[in-house]
């Protein structure tokens, strides 16, 4: 019966001693969780824009709007560029802007020496398609020549006759003229890269105009 005694107490001493020092915590809660975490300086906080199809998205780039201006024209050409400018369908994009220019060169005929005669050479000039000139009236040297357009730069100027040259003009030539004209210039806003092109190859079809960013 001692034997037996003992043998119990022992076997309750064992099981309260495993209970308090060797068996898991209350609500199996780890006694030491910062010794089992795994390279804790690793951890990066994710964001909406860094998940996997956030970053295969494709990112849109913006699209720089700029405004061009083509001329300079006279009041009687505005028309034939605003014309050209007709298949853009630019809308409310398209506006004029108007100014004085200092003209120093003009392309012309010769004066005829009467009114009639004038009006002859006028005449041969429709019959080669051009347009755009007109009859000097005024009483001075000049009179009774016929304009074909004045320049500010005798390089426009002499791209005028070249241009007029092609049509048949043989008796044009290129002189200096100092003079005030009023000008209009086309000026066109939100111009993309693809408006931009489109807008270089028209402003090619007429020779002397200028195409640049608006100031």
């Amino acid at each position: 019966m001692r034997a037996l005694f003992l043998l119990l107490l022992f076997a309750n001493l064992a099981f309260f001693a495993w209970a308090h020092y060797a068996g898991p915590g209350d609500g199996g809660a780890d006694p030491a969780p910062l010794t089992r975490e795994i390279s804790p300086e690793r951890l990066k906080i994710i964001g909406p824009d860094d998940t996997p199809a956030a970053a295969a998205a494709p990112q849109k780039v913006p699209v720089l709007l700029s405004c061009y201006e083509w001329g300079s024209f006279t009041l009687a050409d505005a028309p034939r560029a605003e014309k050209a400018l007709e298949p853009l369908a630019l809308g409310t994009r398209l506006a004029q802007r108007r100014t004085e220019e200092s003209a120093g060169f003009w392309v012309f005929i010769p004066p005829q020496g009467s009114r009639q005669a004038a009006l002859k050479k006028a005449a041969e000039l429709k019959a080669l398609g051009v347009d755009d000139y007109f009859i000097v009236a005024e009483d001075s040297t000049q009179r009774w020549a016929l304009s074909l357009g004045v320049f500010r730069t005798e390089e426009a100027a002499q791209a005028r006759l070249a241009a007029l040259r092609e049509q048949g003009v043989k008796s044009a030539l290129v002189g200096a003229r100092e003079t005030v004209v009023p000008k209009v210039w086309l000026q066109v806003k939100g111009v993309d890269s693809s408006l931009e092109v489109k807008l270089k190859d028209i402003a090619r079809s007429i020779e002397g105009s200028e195409l640049r960013n608006c100031n």
